[in-house]
């Protein structure tokens, strides 16, 4: 959102946004007014999207099936979902999207886990527009969301119900705005750097300490 800010403007920032964090983890997030208003993670990250080895949202009653059918422990249960789930999971190959986009004409799980993928993070976004009675702006970023023209452009594809255009030649630049200038939606791609965030915040709560 301080990138967004400093990008695009304050007007921007304080607009109906919506974060799309796409990498290793994925995340959501629904901002108005620049505050957050809804995420994709619950008590801990496995919840929401499905990710390159996370589950992303399940069933509740699966736990206590697998415990039946499969004899699983909790400690097994949570191996599964926070390890050995999401694209890996679905396609038993890759946990990396490069991997799968290669692979997913030649191998049906590939394509699967890829199509998987596309779908809950369009159907997210979707769901989350509505939460915001609108958008204004939605920005990818993580290593997926900055880097996988392929995969921007599926889940938009879903999107265009929603005034949702993509420029065809900038999102394969992942230039900064890959939206069309037909778009109702501002589409951007916003390079992250967690470690110098993190920083930050810990530099923010050694002042308080200090005060």
């Amino acid at each position: 959102m301080q990138e967004l800010a400093r990008l695009a403007g304050a007007e921007a920032s304080q607009g109906r946004v919506i974060l799309a964090h796409l990498g290793n983890g994925a995340s959501m997030a629904a901002v108005r007014g620049g505050q957050s208003i809804d995420t994709t993670m619950a008590f801990t990250p496995t919840a929401g999207l499905p990710m390159s080895t996370r589950s992303g949202d399940l069933d509740p009653g699966l736990a206590a099936y697998l415990e039946r059918t499969e004899g699983m422990t909790t400690r097994e249960f949570f191996k599964m979902a926070n390890h050995e789930s999401g694209l890996l999971g679905v396609s038993e190959t890759s946990s990396d999207m490069r991997d799968l986009l290669a692979w997913e004409t030649q191998d049906n799980r590939a394509s699967e886990a890829v199509a998987l993928f596309c779908y809950q993070a369009s159907k997210w976004i979707g769901a989350y527009t509505v939460a915001l009675e609108g958008l204004d702006t939605l920005v990818f970023s993580g290593g997926i969301g900055e880097n996988a023209a392929a995969i921007r452009a599926r889940i938009c594809e879903r999107l265009s119900v929603l005034g949702v255009r993509l420029d065809a030649t900038r999102n394969a630049a992942n230039a900064e705005v890959i939206s069309s200038d037909y778009s109702k939606v501002v589409v951007r791609v916003i390079r992250t750097d967690e470690e110098l965030m993190i920083a930050r915040s810990v530099c923010q709560v050694l002042e308080r300490i200090q005060l």
